[in-house]
């Protein structure tokens, strides 16, 4: 196969991560077809030769299901949204094991930017009704799929273009 034949569903898994954070951003929802499209996209990133070996792909698969059952606890405690969850575990089957850590930390850093980012208008409110942007603050959704995706891409991309 052609060397630039995995550039192809990587391109798709770009897209389809903007596509994820556009959407979480406008309606702070995450499409299923979005999370099913990157599914179906990495077996084609398989095929293409990216992944060099099936214990590699069972070790990209096992953290991927690791990361989707801790998300599912965040998930049933209220901590997470379910399609967070879900593609965060899409992410980290793209990022396989060995960036696993590097997108969680990515993901983590840049949700903490985020959230201080929605959070410093109602601070700055805060200053002249306080009572109003305390409720607020503790009904503020995050739009973690924004940071989900920055992450990834972070991630993911670059060692795929060398």
């Amino acid at each position: 196969m052609p060397f630039y034949l995995h550039l192809v569903p990587l391109a798709g898994f770009a897209g389809l991560m903007l596509i994820a954070a556009v959407e979480d951003l406008r309606r702070l929802v995450i499409p299923n077809p979005v999370v099913l499209g990157l599914g179906v996209l990495w077996p084609l990133q398989l095929a293409s030769g990216a992944v060099v070996s099936l214990p590699c792909a069972a070790a990209a698969v096992l953290c991927a299901a690791a990361v989707f059952a801790g998300g599912a606890l965040l998930f049933w405690r209220g901590l997470m949204g379910g399609g967070d969850v879900k593609l965060l575990a899409a992410a980290t089957l793209w990022a396989g094991p060995a960036s696993t850590p590097a997108l969680l930390m990515t993901t983590a850093v840049l949700g903490g930017l985020l959230t201080v980012a929605l959070l410093t208008p109602l601070v700055l409110r805060a200053v002249f009704a306080p009572a109003a942007a305390a409720d607020a603050v503790k009904r503020m959704p995050v739009p973690y799929g924004v940071a989900i995706a920055g992450a990834a891409l972070v991630v993911t991309i670059p060692p795929n273009l060398s």
